[in-house]
């Protein structure tokens, strides 16, 4: 069954919410990975910080600039879902031009493959 008019501004609203809601996760994220370890724990004084504090400090901005960049892939797949919305080829699957099913859309809005294709390219990264 094809989508209609209405369920297709439904799904550009919820892409347009989700894609503002990860742009500011993002953002908040690197501003916060921006700072100085002593300015991010709030101590400013004059003590020099120890290496395990260091290494603890390291070890939170890179898990952080994983997040983002994990978040920063969904933002590239909600843009592309956006301009398939654009283009009309929003629903349909881009490697057997078989429609998405609405319960996987619903779940994965951004979803640019049936769930059966997607099975399939997962499996074949896996090897």
């Amino acid at each position: 069954m094809p989508i209609n008019k209405d369920q297709l501004k439904q799904f550009r609203q919820l892409l347009i919410t989700e894609r503002a809601k990860l742009a500011g996760e993002i953002k908040n994220i690197a501003q916060e990975t921006s700072k100085s370890p002593r300015e991010a724990s709030g101590d400013l004084s004059a003590y020099t910080v120890h290496m395990a504090d260091m290494a603890a400090d390291t070890y939170e901005r890179e898990l952080s600039m994983n997040i983002v960049s994990s978040e920063q892939e969904l933002l590239y797949q909600i843009d592309d879902a956006l301009k398939r919305l654009d283009e009309g080829s929003f629903g349909v699957c881009q490697q057997c031009n078989e429609p998405i099913t609405m319960s996987r859309l619903k779940a994965v809005p951004y979803a640019s493959h049936c769930i059966t294709c997607q099975r399939a390219k997962e499996q074949k990264n896996k090897r």
